[in-house]
């Protein structure tokens, strides 16, 4: 059975599953469903209609959702405390759904916008902003303070430095810093991390410095999406040349 503090206000049509602990002070509208494992503090508003998958946590004073968006948040994803998403309601008709993908630590006083996405095993660190349509492929991580514009997109295995504001799209494997936020190189370290194979970390590095060494030469990204094989490289490449660049 679930451990529900008497002081939470659960709505009528809210679905909580067995194993699921709640603390006192929060707010579960009548859209919110709850999977099984996950655990809630205290002093938390669920609002809209919302995904909860397993083996969540939410802590404290965290806030997510308004009364139109669509959110989903993926299994064993943490949000600390402060954290507030999707909870402004939008003045346009364009879609508000948030997707927050499986193992995500989102960190302390985060803003999160509507139509935001986020793929898995991002790490969103204390006081960052993304703005509306923003999108972080998978393993994206973002420094303290920064601000991520709106409609930009950010390629997986990218590292964003503290206080960054990100005005355009940021290719795969890149690391960045700045206000404004500039390409710095290659996360050398995180894809050390990731890629066995140190052909293709070299590779890589091969064209990072012909279709972005002296600008973006997103003609050359093009034709090296169309004819190498390399996963990786295909999908730099093709990141590059469908951009916003300049």
């Amino acid at each position: 059975m679930s451990n529900i503090h008497t002081t939470t206000i659960i709505e009528e049509g809210a679905i909580i599953a067995p194993n699921v602990i709640i603390g006192p002070f929060c707010h579960i509208g009548k859209g919110v469903e709850i999977k099984s494992g996950s655990v809630l503090e205290s002093n938390i508003i669920l609002k809209g209609k919302i995904t909860i998958d397993e083996d969540v946590k939410i802590f404290s004073f965290a806030a997510i959702g308004c009364d139109d968006s669509e959110i989903t948040v993926g299994t064993k994803t943490h949000i600390r405390e402060f954290t507030q998403i999707g909870t402004q309601d939008s003045e346009d008709e364009k879609n508000k759904k948030i997707i927050i993908g499986a193992n995500i630590f989102i960190m302390g006083y985060v803003q999160i916008l509507l139509g935001v996405e986020l793929g898995e095993f991002c790490i969103l660190t204390n006081a960052v902003r993304l703005y509306e349509y923003v999108k972080c492929e998978e393993r994206v991580i973002v420094g303290g303070f920064s601000t991520i514009e709106a409609n930009n997109k950010i390629g997986t295995g990218v590292m964003i430095g503290g206080a960054s504001v990100v005005t355009t799209d940021i290719p795969p494997f890149m690391l960045v810093e700045g206000n404004k936020a500039t390409i710095k190189g290659l996360n050398v370290i995180g894809l050390r991390r990731r890629l066995e194979n140190k052909g293709d970390i070299e590779e890589i590095k091969a064209i990072y410095k012909k279709v972005l060494g002296d600008g973006t030469d997103k003609i050359l990204a093009q034709e090296i999406a169309d004819t190498n094989e390399n996963d990786y490289i295909v999908r730099l490449a093709s990141f590059i040349a469908s951009s916003n660049l300049q």
